[in-house]
């Protein structure tokens, strides 16, 4: 079908159909580049007003045009500016319950729908203290799992965690100034440097998430619950002399305590004599644990 023919079936003068715009839009792309780039928060009522302000008399709806067509009216995402974290050993604990270590993990159902898993570990013992599945994890709920263990184990001295927004966030963070436990933030993008959680991630993803498929986020829930109990109970780790974590708990419990009634006793006691029995119970502690 020739252009004419096509033109008179659709009512379009031919004129239009060989019409190519003279108007070169390439100074508005550039001024509107320069000021998302410099103002990337603004929109575009104010981007046109510093144009018209700057002396530029292109139309409204010119401006606008090319502004949609560079796609800046979408909200642009931008990075979360965190605190800068300093670099802290990972330290070998001697007794339980004075630090853990939490992270999390994601997966899927069978059906796509995306699940999350929150593990807490101690980093003496290697005890898996918690594997909460859900489809979501507030920082509310990373308290009240942090609530239920306390109960059952006392409260520790501190956290090791990533910079996730559940760790970070207010209620987290709140919640443990309140309790005094102290976190430990990792540098971003260093998980090495919560080796303790990252170890036991591995395991239970070998044993459980790349083991199954899911049909159910309670499904998910009883195969978490019997690889915990059979990891802290029957499962030897080479750290602890090829001992459960089950049973390296039992053998630094005494020194666990003793060290907690020393901690009430510190105001009457001279440093130096403190800090000589810390000694001795951190050396009675390894002994047991060989």
């Amino acid at each position: 079908m020739s252009i004419g023919r096509a033109c008179r079936v659709i009512n379009l003068q031919r004129s239009s159909w060989y019409y190519r715009s003279c108007k070169d839009d390439g100074p508005i792309i550039d001024r509107l580049s320069s000021l998302a780039e410099r103002f990337p928060t603004r929109g575009f009522d104010k981007y046109y007003a510093i144009i018209r302000n700057d002396g530029d008399k292109w139309a409204r709806s010119r401006v606008l045009r090319v502004y949609r067509e560079m796609n800046l009216s979408r909200r642009r995402k931008h990075k979360k500016r965190l605190p800068v974290r300093i670099r802290e050993p990972l330290q070998k604990q001697w007794l339980p319950n004075q630090s853990y270590s939490m992270d999390f993990m994601s997966d899927s159902l069978v059906s796509g729908r995306k699940l999350r898993i929150l593990k807490v570990v101690d980093d003496c013992t290697r005890e898996s203290l918690a594997v909460w599945c859900d489809y979501s994890i507030t920082g509310q709920k990373v308290t009240e799992v942090l609530e239920q263990i306390i109960v059952e184990r006392g409260k520790p001295y501190q956290i090791r965690v990533d910079n996730g927004p559940e760790f970070t966030g207010k209620v987290f963070s709140e919640w443990c100034r309140s309790q005094s436990i102290t976190v430990k933030y990792i540098q971003p993008g260093r998980p090495m440097q919560n080796a303790y959680i990252e170890r036991l991630n591995r395991t239970y993803r070998e044993d459980v998430l790349d083991a199954y498929l899911f049909e159910s986020l309670e499904e998910l829930r009883i195969l978490s619950d019997e690889w915990q109990y059979g990891y802290n109970h029957l499962m030897p780790h080479q750290s602890l002399n090829n001992q459960t974590p089950a049973m390296a708990n039992q053998a630094a419990l005494p020194g666990a305590l003793h060290l907690k009634h020393m901690t009430e006793r510190q105001q009457h006691i001279p440093d130096q004599q403190f800090n000589q029995q810390s000694n001795i119970l951190n050396e009675a502690t390894t002994n047991r644990l060989t």
